[in-house]
């Protein structure tokens, strides 16, 4: 890293405005909210105008909704008509094969070199997991913007058994730079694909060593689940800055891979779409700049960005104040919420002094252990006495219980705390039983039984287990009629190999979704609706777009292939890769 006086801008420095995540059209039929994510991408490309930003870099989920509403499609347009189109030059040229880095259009080139278009400031994009490619013919919200002129799609890959990704070479004076993207994927398809040497990166043929190379990629970062993330160590070591999307956290100052020698960038989100703590992290945008192999990323803060607080409040730490048994406990348990929740508003109009963008209420949560026999309170009514201050009244408190143990469940000893989840423990158990007894589940995968457990467990979602073994073996049954088979030994094979072909995809994923939905439908049949929805498990605030509770697991690395396939060139490039 190179402290930004020492970057000084020239024809040689490509200056790169940075953003992921922007979410727009999140809430926007809030009376409140509803404009706050087009307000913040207006910032952001008139930011990138200001600073003269030769391209505007954006790591997936531009829009919040797979098919945006025609008034966020519509505001989108304007807003890169606005600030994107006109007369200034562009001042660095394509050098690779543009049929290949843009391979999704009819038009495979860069807009800018497009005649019949008049671009000042190019905006380079993936896709995120909000705004993915679905359908027979596999369009997103951003290929509509690519067919109109406005926005460079790239990084999609269409094949599902490996990917290559090759680069798009820029040069800008005599500074290379080779900018690589990957759409999102789901997490457990692309660790698999790495696990199996199934992702090549190209490089360029020639003077491999001058090339800055920048790789976008829009995946969880923290680990989730045993392959339900994407660990850094499976990048390749060539790379010199990783801009990673989807985690809403701004860990935006590069942070250097000890292993992999490369930096890591986390933008994080322009807006935050859960109330946990990973979103309240001040929200920040970044201007790179890249001189030959020296970069420096300038942290620019969000202005009209809604200010958000959050605390914890630990019931039974303020002994000297009530317990469980001290008289009007809960009354006396309310004033202090409203005395925390008056702190943050009191801090929240500290902040906002000098700061015309921001908007007026804040986003406020107070999340409240009640465990230890305490009672909560009506939620509602209390959310009343701040109705014209927040932005969120309905949702000020969150209840919450934080269990340490549970009892054992068939040998499985189940914990509930951080960064150990049920999913992990079933399949631990489940691989030391088949080490013992040389038997394994047949029927059920560890995911499905993990989570039937989590649900009865956190949410005495009673039927939940049975439900899943209800729905899975009618589901097998009616498999095995229409294969035909009758034997026993036909049928333990093929029971086993129809479980093993769901595990870890979106049948699995879909399977498991419909018997929890079929064993809540059964407590609502009985009239068992007791479940408060300000009441909650210690997880419950987590948002997958905001992975905030999680630490990063080191991984081993793996072997890597570079690929031997070159290019041609073209008209609009001449770089070869391999």
């Amino acid at each position: 890293l190179t402290p930004v006086s020492l970057l000084r801008d020239d024809e040689d420095t490509f200056k790169i405005l940075i953003a992921t995540d922007i979410h727009l059209g999140y809430l926007e039929k809030d009376a409140i909210r509803g404009n706050d994510t087009y307000d913040t991408l207006n910032e952001i490309l008139e930011c990138a105008k200001t600073n003269q930003a030769d391209f505007i870099l954006l790591g997936g989920d531009l829009f919040h909704e797979n098919k945006p509403s025609r008034r966020c499609l519509h505001s989108c347009i304007t807003m890169l008509r606005k600030y994107c189109m006109g007369d200034s030059p562009i001042h660095f040229n394509i050098l690779s094969d543009q049929r290949v880095n843009f391979n999704t259009t009819q038009f495979p080139w860069v807009n800018y070199q497009d005649e019949n278009l008049n671009i000042s400031i190019p905006v380079f994009s993936v896709h995120g997991n909000h705004d993915d490619p679905t359908g027979a013919e596999g369009l997103c919200a951003l290929d509509l913007l690519s067919a109109s002129g406005l926005i460079n799609h790239f990084g999609h890959s269409q094949s599902v058994e490996s990917i290559e990704i090759s680069p798009i070479l820029m040069q800008k004076g005599n500074t290379k730079l080779a900018l690589y993207g990957l759409g999102s994927i789901p997490d457990e398809r692309l660790y698999r694909m790495f696990v199996n040497n199934k992702v090549t990166m190209l490089r360029p043929k020639e003077d491999q060593d001058k090339w800055f190379n920048l790789f976008t990629i829009h995946q969880n970062r923290s680990k989730h689940g045993p392959t339900n993330y994407i660990p850094e160590q499976f990048l390749d070591d060539f790379l010199d800055l990783v801009v990673w999307g989807h985690e809403h956290e701004c860990l935006i100052t590069p942070t250097r891979n000890e292993q992999q020698l490369f930096y890591v960038t986390q933008p994080g989100s322009s807006v935050a779409t859960s109330l946990s703590p990973g979103e309240a992290a001040k929200k920040h945008i970044g201007l790179l700049k890249v001189k030959g192999h020296k970069m420096n990323m300038q942290k620019i803060p969000l202005k009209t960005v809604r200010q958000f607080f959050i605390q914890d409040v630990v019931l039974a730490d303020y002994e000297d104040l009530f317990t469980p048994d001290t008289p009007q406990v809960t009354k006396k348990v309310e004033d202090l919420c409203y005395a925390k929740v008056t702190e943050m508003l009191e801090q929240a109009e500290r902040e906002r002094l000098g700061c015309p963008l921001t908007p007026e209420k804040p986003l406020i949560r107070l999340r409240v252990d009640y465990s230890g026999g305490f009672e909560t309170f009506s939620t509602s009514r209390f959310s009343q006495k701040f109705v014209d201050r927040v932005a969120n009244p309905k949702d000020i408190i969150h209840f919450l219980r934080r269990r340490e143990q549970k009892e054992d469940i068939k040998g499985l000893t189940y914990f509930k705390h951080r960064g150990l989840r049920v999913e992990d423990l079933v399949k631990q158990y489940f691989e030391a039983a088949e080490q013992v007894t040389q038997r394994q589940l047949s029927l059920l995968t560890e995911q499905g039984m993990g989570k039937a457990i989590q649900e009865f467990v956190d949410k005495d979602e009673k039927d939940a287990i049975q439900e899943l073994i209800t729905y899975q073996l009618e589901k097998t049954q009616r498999h095995l009629q229409a294969r035909g088979v009758t034997t026993e030994q036909d049928i333990d094979a093929e029971v086993k190999r129809l479980r093993d072909s769901k595990k870890n995809t979106t049948e699995e994923d879909n399977e498991i979704r419909e018997a929890m939905n079929r064993a809540k439908a059964h407590r609502l049949e009985r009239g068992d609706d007791s479940v408060d929805a300000g009441i909650s498990d210690e997880f419950a605030d987590v948002n997958m777009d905001s992975d905030e509770g999680s630490v990063p697991f080191p991984a081993p690395t793996r072997g890597r292939g570079r690929g031997g396939r070159g290019r041609g060139g073209r008209g609009r490039g001449r770089g070869e890769l391999s």
